[in-house]
């Protein structure tokens, strides 16, 4: 009989396996801290979805569904609008990937090495 494994024990051999599937899991848990930032921030300050609404200028369901995570491809200036609004600041941080380079990149170093 084969042996059962935990589930973060199959998760990291997920991950392990397959580089894409890392990436999207990062990405995802990303976007679910920056929801639960939100939420935690406009809690913190007592302010209600719908006080937050009014001083955006958009709706308490927009609000809602901004930080229940089903508000899809939001922009920048809009978190930072919503942040700003309840006394917070917003910090974009690049970090340094893997050495490995995507072939996009390869492409784009030859494109360049070439154009010179």
């Amino acid at each position: 009989m084969k042996k059962k494994t935990s589930f973060s024990q199959w998760v990291e051999t997920q991950l392990a396996a397959d580089p894409s599937f890392e990436r999207q899991v990062e990405e995802t848990l990303n976007e679910m801290r920056l929801e639960q930032d939100l939420v935690t921030l406009r809690e913190a300050r007592g302010v209600s979805q719908a006080q937050l609404a009014k001083a955006l200028g958009v709706s308490q369901p927009a609000i809602a569904k901004l930080e229940s995570g089903k508000a899809k491809n939001i922009e920048l200036r809009t978190l930072v609008r919503a942040v700003s609004a309840l006394g917070g600041r917003v910090r974009i941080q690049i970090i340094k990937g893997s050495p490995k380079k995507s072939k996009k990149a390869d492409m784009l170093v030859s494109r360049t090495r070439s154009a010179v």
